[in-house]
């Protein structure tokens, strides 16, 4: 367990800030690679490290997007059946103006918007959306694991780096 600590906390962390509208964009590109860093620093002071190897820091990246998806897609969904709104819900008329000006058959159109516009419905009724929920889940797992991977490696080279500038 002690070794899934800091990815679990981090991951919490950036699971959390994942939901803040503000912050919601920069989740991918900045707020889960930070988790990653917080992830790895937590397992080298945890295990009172000198140096952490790369293929540790890619694992606590993975973790820590794996965690972050499952928290940040938990929240989402939670705070959607609540509210009974979200983003689609939100801006249901520009994605309609936006399909519109999209060069796709009127058929394609009319089969994409009938579908957003169930989820709207299902959302503004119930609060729930099977389509939303598993659009939200996949995109959540996908980009999030992507990005604390990557998080994690560049983590250990920033942390080797300071390391060796101290030793000098």
């Amino acid at each position: 367990m002690k070794k899934y600590l800091p990815s679990i906390v981090s991951g919490f962390g950036a699971g959390v800030l994942q939901i803040v509208p503000i912050l919601k964009g920069l989740a991918c590109c900045l707020i889960v690679p930070i988790a990653s860093y917080a992830a790895v620093l937590l397992h080298k002071k945890a295990n009172n490290k000198t140096k952490v190897d790369y293929k540790t820091g890619l694992v606590i990246g993975l973790l820590t997007g794996i965690f972050a998806a499952v928290f940040g897609s938990f929240f989402e969904i939670a705070i959607t059946f609540i509210t009974k709104q979200n983003d689609v819900t939100g801006s249901f008329t520009q994605i309609q103006q936006m399909l519109s000006t999209l060069p796709i058959t009127p058929a394609l159109r009319q089969e994409v918007l009938d579908m957003i516009a169930g989820v709207n419905n299902d959302i503004a009724m119930y609060g729930f959306s099977t389509l939303y929920t598993i659009s939200i889940i996949m995109n959540n797992f996908i980009v999030n694991t992507i990005f604390g991977t990557v998080g994690g490696l560049v983590s250990v080279k920033i942390i080797d780096a300071k390391e060796n500038r101290n030793m000098e």
